[in-house]
């Protein structure tokens, strides 16, 4: 674990967050006593992955769903 005073933080603050986003820990001091420390967020695991056709067959769609729309068409350009 690393420890830096409050002025490097604040001259390096994106190097020190890169670093910690890389893993690492940074404890922030003033005048060498500790007050702060930065440390990585836990990134909540996505261990779904996508699985293609899962719902195969769940859903069905008759072949007469468009028929309405031809109606409506047609009596829109209807003269």
């Amino acid at each position: 674990m690393v420890q830096v005073n409050i002025h490097e933080a604040k001259t390096n603050f994106s190097k020190l967050l890169t670093r910690v986003s890389m893993g690492e820990e940074i404890v922030i001091a003033n005048r060498g006593v500790p007050i702060a420390k930065l440390v990585p967020l836990e990134q909540p695991s996505n261990d779904r992955s996508p699985t293609m056709g899962i719902d195969r067959g769940k859903v069905v769609i008759p072949e007469d769903f468009d028929e309405p729309i031809d109606e409506i068409i047609a009596a829109f350009y209807r003269d």
